[in-house]
């Protein structure tokens, strides 16, 4: 199977005959971005309102980008209160499976009058986050290039933001190459790219893969060419092939030279089950780019609780499969936070993690992003960027967030009501699974809890040391209630 997405220029307008001075288009990055895998076919459809005065919002979407095609439909919206207003597609008209849909918005203010309409589009597949994938990502022991400065940057795993960049030399010739040492012949079966998502210039459109094991007689791989591609973000499927050295070809692409921000490569794999301690532990799933955490979660976790191992493993090496095969389960299992776009990240790496939050009977408590995969786990834009960020370290103490409330519960035990508590992030849970309930709230959801299992997530960041954090005790009170139940 071979995926790959089309995009361009993500502000495209249409022109109006009564648009209005001032009324500007929504944005629609919120979620979804241009060309993201939706994984619900009733998604969440969530957009920027860039303004004031508006009325009610007009939303379209089409199977086609005339928006003209039978399978268009129409709603209205009315504007809510914040920064971002969001539709969601009813249960009882769900959108095809498996397939590109076209989207699109404008502001209406009480006139009649409209803004341009702003324009984007996903893919459907309701499937791609059921299981995990099945694959693990190689590091390649080194990368270069036919021409450029730092190849460097293609591999660089630990950059969050994914914008570092590798460009050919201008002008570019009729063709470009990348080639990966992998360090010894690895099955290979899936390739993911990523450009700049703003900005076409330097897009391959034209590209194919060579392997080779001796780095000088190459063969071309059947079933692993792209032609026409206009994408910054490309899952490229391909039938397995084993090799030591991989070169991607580019002979086509936009603009004076051909640029990449990352390239991965991944081999048909289980993870490698961890070192276990006999005693009892704290898995720690790291969710930054790289695996590891954002803040000093495992150190933070010692502290409170130093009689007790702590394990990590990063994000992409955890599932279901690893957690059955442990020989002794953890205590609990702490998912940390991350500061990368998720629209920048291949997704499907986190599908164990996500079969881990559905199914594992074992306490998990979700921090910041670690939060919001409880509502990843049950469709990717139940989570949307805020249109802010919300950093409680660079706000005057008065304008620091407030947290309230809603329903008590023993992991909030030793918190004020309200509380104050480090926050870092611009993405929130704007929509829960069924089985969740929100224990807390500021403007949006701060503390969420699973009905049916030990199953929390806290929006902030409870393991931060500042003088502000009212909420210490919520770290201390989910390691003691879990330990304690692995005890029984």
């Amino acid at each position: 199977m071979k995926k790959f997405f089309t995009a361009f220029f993500l502000t495209a307008l249409l022109s109006c005959p009564a648009l209005a001075a001032g009324l500007h288009a929504p944005s629609l990055d919120t979620n979804p971005s241009m060309d993201v895998i939706v994984t619900r076919t009733t998604p969440l459809l969530s957009f920027k309102k860039n303004g004031e005065g508006i009325y009610r919002f007009e939303i379209q979407l089409d199977r086609s980008s005339s928006f003209k095609s039978s399978a268009l439909r129409k709603y209205e919206l009315v504007p809510i209160k914040g920064k971002v207003s969001a539709l969601q597609i009813p249960a009882n008209s769900p959108l095809k499976d498996n397939c590109r849909w076209w989207w699109r918005v404008r502001a209406v203010n009480k006139d009649g009058s409209t803004s341009p309409w702003a324009i984007s589009r996903f893919y459907v597949d309701s499937g791609s986050d059921d299981d995990y994938s099945g694959l693990q990502r190689v590091i390649p022991v080194s990368v270069k290039t036919s021409s450029g400065s730092n190849p460097e940057f293609l591999t660089d795993y630990s950059d969050a933001g994914l914008n570092s960049q590798w460009r050919a030399s201008p002008p570019g010739p009729d063709s470009e190459w990348i080639e990966l040492d992998l360090g010894k012949p690895t099955t290979i079966s899936r390739a993911w790219l990523l450009a700049q998502s703003d900005n076409s210039d330097g897009w391959p459109t034209d590209f194919h893969w060579l392997i080779s094991n001796d780095g000088e007689h190459w063969e071309k791989v059947q079933g692993a060419n792209i032609d026409n591609c206009g994408s910054y973000r490309i899952i490229q499927d391909f039938p397995a092939q084993t090799a030591r050295f991989w070169r991607l070809n580019i002979t086509r692409y936009r603009g004076y030279a051909p640029a990449l921000n990352e390239i991965m490569l991944f081999t048909p794999a289980q993870p490698q089950i961890p070192n276990i301690p006999e005693a009892p532990y704290i898995m720690v799933i790291g969710n930054q780019r790289n695996g590891f955490t954002f803040t000093r979660l495992t150190q933070r976790i010692q502290e409170i609780k130093p009689d007790t191992k702590i394990v990590q493993i990063p994000y992409w090496k955890a599932n279901m499969a690893m957690i059955k095969a442990l020989p002794n389960r953890p205590a609990a299992i702490i998912l940390s936070g991350n500061n990368a776009d998720y629209s920048k990240l291949p997704m499907f790496e986190y599908n164990g993690e996500y079969n881990i939050i559905r199914k594992a009977d074992i306490p998990i408590l979700g921090i910041c992003a670690g939060c919001q995969m409880n509502a990843l786990a049950y469709g990717y834009t139940r989570a949307h960027s805020m249109g802010w960020a919300d950093i409680s370290a660079m706000q005057a103490p008065q304008h620091r967030t407030r947290i309230t409330k809603l329903i008590n519960d023993p992991i909030l035990d030793g918190t004020p009501a309200p509380f104050t508590a480090p926050e870092v992030h611009s993405w929130a849970i704007y929509s829960l699974p069924d089985n969740y309930e929100v224990l807390a709230a500021s403007s949006y959801i701060q503390v969420i809890r699973r009905k049916d299992k030990m199953r929390y997530g806290v929006q902030f960041h409870p393991e931060i040391k500042a003088s502000y954090n009212q909420a210490v005790s919520v770290l201390k009170n989910f390691l003691e209630s879990a330990l304690a139940k692995s005890e029984k």
